[in-house]
């Protein structure tokens, strides 16, 4: 059986802001405590599908419904399902399991279009087909309900933070308040209070700006470890006109869409001068977050591709140093390519369960819900078709 009790043996995809593959791991949990984090593994996109993927955050701008798929969107959709599904049974026969394995996945797609204050948000994944295909029950959308309910329909994954923190190793268990940072193509930090409280939110650029940039003048995806910022200067006069937003200032906290901050103008910076602006923006940025929150942190655990640009971590570093200490998700036992794939592996588990998966102080929902849709796979003993939880 693949499951024993409430413990359900779950699978997470996740492709991200960056857009650059992806994320798949392994969870036994009951939706609740983590039980077992098991294997990850990660697909990257080929240069062709994420130029598909940038050509389709233009095409999804005219989308007024979330069904709306037009241009070639459809096909895009098509094309990702695939991918994935290709990428569970990649997953499945290096790990020497079959889909009778797994009870579910929780499957988040790709995100093309997300506008909190008009309550719509389009991630492209057909959750139906990933089923038919894996022969897995599948649960997706898992952020339309909340918008209908009137939350911003992210940051899904802080509820999981929560139950990683409660599960810390014993040197950073007392370290609380903690903040965990996921810096992906947009940053977003979770607090957890000492006493449970649970606060979320975007906290500005992450890698996005830096991958556009360095794609742009160097004619390669991302900036490996910050290699291209170490070598340039800080140029306070571009930092500044991004770090005036009046994002940073206003008391409503709302996500972001990946376009909501653009690269410079190529007449702005260098290469290098611009890539080590931009990785001081993204930490300066995360440091900001501190004004909406009722402590500092004493622990900031980084998780996300933006762990791995030291500039990055140097300056949130040295921005917080009187205050707490900065460590990477490895440094406290956890996955920092991963989290978020567990984290949709865990949500699935939730949403199955009927248990919350947003709350006020996370997404601005008005009280705590539950969402998602349920595909049936074509093995599972319930049966074919979908439901919304």
């Amino acid at each position: 059986m693949a499951s024993q009790g409430n413990v359900k043996r779950a699978i997470g995809l996740m492709s991200g802001t960056s857009m650059d593959g992806i994320d798949l791991a392994l969870l036994d949990t009951d939706g609740d405590a983590v039980v077992s984090r098991g294997a990850s593994s990660f697909t990257p996109y080929s240069p062709a599908f994420r130029k598909r993927l940038e050509v389709g955050l233009e095409t999804a701008k005219v989308i007024a419904t979330r069904k709306e798929r037009p241009g070639d969107l459809g096909a895009l959709e098509a094309d990702l399902t695939e991918l994935h599904a290709g990428a569970v049974e990649a997953f499945l026969a290096r790990e020497g399991l079959s889909a009778s394995d797994i009870d579910v996945i929780g499957f988040h797609g790709q995100t093309v279009l997300h506008r909190p204050r008009q309550a719509l948000t389009v991630q492209l994944g057909d959750g139906a087909a990933l089923a038919s295909r894996t022969g897995i029950d599948v649960v997706y959308d898992l952020r339309a309900r909340d918008m209908e309910l009137g939350g911003q329909g992210a940051p899904l994954v802080p509820a999981y933070h929560r139950a990683l923190a409660a599960g810390l190793p014993r040197e950073w268990a007392d370290q609380m308040p903690v903040a965990f940072v996921n810096i992906g193509g947009i940053s977003n930090i979770t607090y957890v209070g000492a006493d449970g409280t649970l606060l979320a939110f975007d906290s500005g650029p992450g890698n996005a700006l830096i991958d556009q940039w360095v794609t742009r003048h160097a004619g390669i995806p991302y900036d490996s470890g910050g290699a291209i910022a170490s070598e340039g200067r800080v140029l306070s006069a571009l930092a500044n006109r991004y770090l005036s937003s009046p994002f940073f200032t206003a008391k409503e906290r709302i996500s972001l869409d990946r376009n909501d901050f653009l690269p410079p103008e190529d007449d702005e910076a260098g290469l290098e001068d611009g890539a080590r602006t931009l990785a001081f923006v993204t930490a300066a940025a995360i440091e900001k977050a501190q004004a909406h929150l009722p402590e500092k942190p004493k622990l900031w655990i980084l998780t996300g591709g933006g762990r791995h640009n030291r500039m990055i971590v140097e300056d949130l570093s040295v921005a917080t140093r009187h205050s707490g200490q900065v460590i990477i998700a490895e440094e406290a036992g956890l996955n920092g390519d991963s989290m978020e794939a567990e984290a949709w592996a865990w949500l699935a588990v939730r949403s199955l369960e009927g248990l919350p998966i947003t709350y006020p102080g996370t997404t601005g929902v008005k009280e705590p819900a539950t969402g998602g849709m349920v595909a049936r796979g074509k093995g599972s003993e319930k049966g074919g078709g979908k439901s919304g939880n």
